[in-house]
């Protein structure tokens, strides 16, 4: 069930990638469109994810996932038959409202359960799971396209409500805090303010920026234009990273063990910054495939090591808020990357804007070396284990 949430959750614009061209040409809008399009669904949530993860740790997880499940689902699906663009951003301005809790407190449910490498473990195979969705749903998204046009790839959206009827009978009710809202801020205040997770949420805002931006936004319009792939082989492209980033999720929890999450996120901008390399400069679409396969193994060591490493920095009373806020930090560069890219295509071009991304990737690992953040030992408030709230959670 929990994994469910990670799988609605990572449909908002992995399904549609592979339509996008597609969706732009019948809406009459412009390439640079591209970026209002997917980050439209990831805007909201840089306001709403840490109210999102307020509320979870005051009212219950569940109490909240479900009416996010069900945001999520109803827009999703309405945003199918929206007759403009206009309309179609504002559905998914509201569905984004919806995603903006169900990856994060699919995380916070995980941590809740388990600690140490078996929470590395359980958020690895979490991310395997996304990773899984990753490959399937962008074939999948332009199958639909080229099968029944691109209002296809909305219906999936359905499933959400199917989620949170799920969600609603399998989850059990948490027990209500007894808290003021300003107490509850800065106890969630005092595990934010260590180095460990500003760096954190600092690493995972720019390798959001760089996967929404390259992967989602630049990659669609860089096969369509420069390799005339259709939609469902742009789909077939996009599903490739998955498959290493499942190998290297699904062996967090060893690599944990043996390396540490740092040595992981270090390795992790290092790989991403090798791929986009790669693309750039690549002259065949082989190369690009050969690219996006390495971009799948640092995205998926990087990015369920910083989950980690934030949900381990606070007991479980504050845990929802404070990964949430990771997560507001993640959402805005969920929402700044395809923005940023779709101007950098229409204004230099696909490759040269995935060479300054690659750039920019490597500048993260020297700051990252440099500072010697994020580190997995705790370095802010000493974290007491809270087995009462695990236990009710």
């Amino acid at each position: 069930m929990i994994f469910s949430f990670t799988v609605v959750g990572i449909m908002a614009n992995t399904l549609i990638a592979p339509a996008i061209p597609d969706i732009l040409v019948d809406l009459q809008v412009t390439a640079g469109s591209a970026g209002l399009l997917v980050a439209a669904a990831t805007l909201p949530g840089v306001v709403v994810a840490p109210a999102i993860g307020l509320l979870a740790d005051r009212y219950g997880r569940r109490e909240v996932v479900v009416p996010c499940l069900v945001v999520f689902g109803l827009f999703g699906g309405l945003a199918g038959f929206a007759p403009s663009f206009s309309l179609l951003l504002a559905c998914r301005l509201a569905q984004g409202v919806g995603s903006a809790g169900l990856i994060n407190l699919a995380v916070v449910i995980l941590a809740d359960h388990w600690d140490g490498a078996d929470r590395a473990r359980v958020i690895g195979q979490n991310a395997a799971v996304l990773t899984i969705s990753l490959a399937l749903l962008p074939p999948l998204g332009g199958a639909l396209t080229d099968l029944a046009g691109w209002r296809a790839t909305f219906a999936p959206y359905w499933l959400g409500l199917v989620a949170a009827a799920g969600a609603a009978v399998a989850l059990r009710r948490s027990p209500r805090r007894d808290v003021r809202v300003g107490e509850q801020v800065r106890e969630a205040f005092a595990y934010l303010h260590s180095a460990r997770v500003l760096a954190a949420m600092a690493s995972g805002m720019t390798l959001f920026v760089l996967i929404f931006g390259l992967i989602l936004t630049a990659l669609p319009l860089h096969l369509a234009d420069e390799f005339g792939l259709g939609a469902t082989s742009r789909g077939l492209v996009l599903g490739l990273p998955a498959v290493t980033a499942t190998v290297g999720s699904l062996g967090l929890g060893r690599l944990t063990a043996r390396f540490g999450a740092r040595r992981l996120v270090l390795t992790g901008s290092a790989v991403l910054a090798c791929a986009f390399s790669v693309i750039a400069g690549a002259p065949v679409l082989p190369v690009v495939v050969a690219g996006a396969l390495l971009y799948g193994l640092g995205e998926g060591v990087a990015i369920p090591s910083l989950q980690a490493i934030v949900a381990s920095a606070a007991p479980s009373s504050s845990r929802g808020s404070v990964v949430a806020v990771w997560v507001g930090g993640v959402r805005a560069g969920q929402t700044a990357g395809p923005l940023v890219a779709g101007v950098a295509v229409g204004a230099v071009g696909a490759p040269t804007t995935f060479l300054v991304g690659a750039g920019v990737a490597a500048a993260l690992l020297a700051l990252q070396v440099a500072s010697g953040q994020p580190s997995a030992r705790a370095d802010g408030p000493v974290v007491v284990p809270d087995v009462g709230s695990d236990t009710a959670a």
